[in-house]
Formats: C-alpha cells, sequence, structure tokens
C-alpha cells in the first residue's frame, strides 16, 4: 500500500468498503497528440478537486445497492467467476451505474477526471508511470485482441483489490485493466459540439479490460459504447464525488 493511498484516502465513504481517494485541484494533462485522433488535442487543463473511488465497484457492493433499492441485479451477478463478491460488477448498462452511484450522493466520473485520477499531473500513459503494463500491473488479455488469458493469474476479471504495483500515484487501483469503466460523457470529439448531440447514442468507456490487448490499455483510450447495452462481461464502473 502507497504513502499516497495512505494519505489521501477518505476515512469513510459512503459505499462500504469503497474509500474516496481525494484528487486535489491543479493542472494536468487531457487527451494525447500521438494516439487515436479521438484522443487529440492534448491540453494542459486546471482542473477542480474530486475524490474517486479507489477500485471498482465489487458484485459485493453492487449487491447492496440491489436491495437497498429494488434495482435490477448485474447481469452476470450469479456467474461462477464474474459474480464472485470481490469482483467488479459486470453486466451493467450506464444507466444502472448511474442509478448505483446518485443513490450514494455520487456521480460517474467525466472523462476529464478519470483522466486526471489515471494519469496524474504530467500525462503518464498508464497509472504508474510510462513503462508498458506487465502480469504485475494490470489484468489484461492475450496478446491478439481480444480473448482472456491467465498469464497475471485471472482468466476473466479479477478481485478489485488486486494490482497494487499498479496503482497511480494518489492510491487508486485498476484504472488501467480488468474492467472497462463507465464515464458520464456522451462520445464524440473533443472541442465539438458533436459530443452533446451524440448524448442519446454513446457514451464513453475508459480504461482497457481483462480481455483486451495491449494497444488499449492506456489512459487515453477512449471506447464509444451503446449505455442501454448490459450484457458485456468486461464493462463496470466506479463513483466520483466533488471536493466543495
Amino acid at each position: 500500500m502507497t504513502v499516497a493511498f495512505q494519505a489521501a484516502a477518505a476515512e469513510t465513504s459512503p459505499i462500504v468498503g469503497n474509500p474516496l481517494i481525494e484528487i486535489p485541484a491543479g493542472m494536468f494533462v487531457f487527451g494525447r497528440d500521438e494516439g487515436l485522433e479521438n484522443e487529440r488535442p492534448r491540453r494542459v487543463l486546471k482542473g477542480l478537486p474530486f475524490a474517486i473511488n479507489r477500485t471498482e465497484i465489487t458484485n459485493r457492493q453492487y449487491e447492496r445497492f440491489v436491495q437497498a433499492t429494488g434495482h435490477r441485479p448485474a447481469f452476470y451477478a450469479n456467474h461462477p467467476l464474474l459474480g464472485l463478491d470481490d469482483r467488479p460488477v459486470v453486466g451493467v448498462s450506464w444507466g444502472d451505474a448511474e442509478a448505483f452511484c446518485r443513490h450514494y450522493g455520487l456521480v460517474l466520473p467525466s472523462e476529464q477526471q478519470y483522466e486526471r485520477a489515471a494519469r496524474g499531473t504530467t500525462g503518464a500513459a498508464f497509472p504508474w508511470g510510462d513503462g508498458p503494463p506487465d502480469e504485475t500491473r494490470a489484468n489484461s488479455g492475450a496478446d491478439p485482441c481480444c480473448s482472456g488469458d491467465a498469464r497475471d493469474g485471472y482468466p476473466m476479471t479479477a478481485p478489485a483489490e488486486s494490482f497494487v504495483r499498479g496503482a497511480s500515484d494518489d492510491g487508486a487501483l485498476n484504472l488501467v485493466g480488468n474492467v472497462w469503466e463507465w464515464t458520464r460523457d456522451p462520445y464524440g470529439p473533443y472541442e465539438s459540439e458533436e459530443a452533446a448531440e451524440s448524448a442519446a447514442a454513446f457514451r464513453v468507456l475508459r480504461g482497457g479490460s481483462w480481455n483486451s490487448d495491449r494497444n488499449h490499455l492506456t489512459t487515453t483510450y477512449r471506447l464509444a459504447y451503446d449505455p442501454e447495452f448490459r450484457f458485456s462481461a468486461n464493462g463496470g464502473f466506479r463513483c466520483v464525488r466533488s471536493v466543495p
């Protein structure tokens, strides 16, 4: 466990077992010019403070929400591997994830909040820095996209508390790998009106997953996805809270 995590993790959180990591205000790098066209342009922005869950929301945490609200269960809740209590919840639509966060007084992260949490302030390619992913830092898939393998010890999802060597500078885990994570933003090119116009069509997933090849495991890769689709075995989420 990093010193940064110990210092930044909030003592309490509305989600039992998943503390909020405080991210301070300040300048940070968003986007990159050497990536895909939809990752451009690279900009230096001033971010507001926020707090983000240390890990993805787990099946155990999502089930508490289901029991408290009567919301529909995750699609893979009873799967022998994907449905394990300590694994990230998968099989949830964008609306399911948004409803969970709202229940706890939180929201899904924006793309800018995701990148600030994952990249730090200097625009690193990965949460741990610029060194490429390996089996000790992220849960990823086979070299040819897109199927899982067990080289990192897990044929599918890993426990949300895994891969501490891949933690961000602030102490958040699995911001790359394990499961794709819903953001609250509509998909579209940066600095255009097309994102607002496509709000009903696609939302953005970030971070790659257990069956992603390493080309998808960067802090800037953007995946456009149907917000109504809830049958993905590799898509989950975490929540954020704005800090006054």
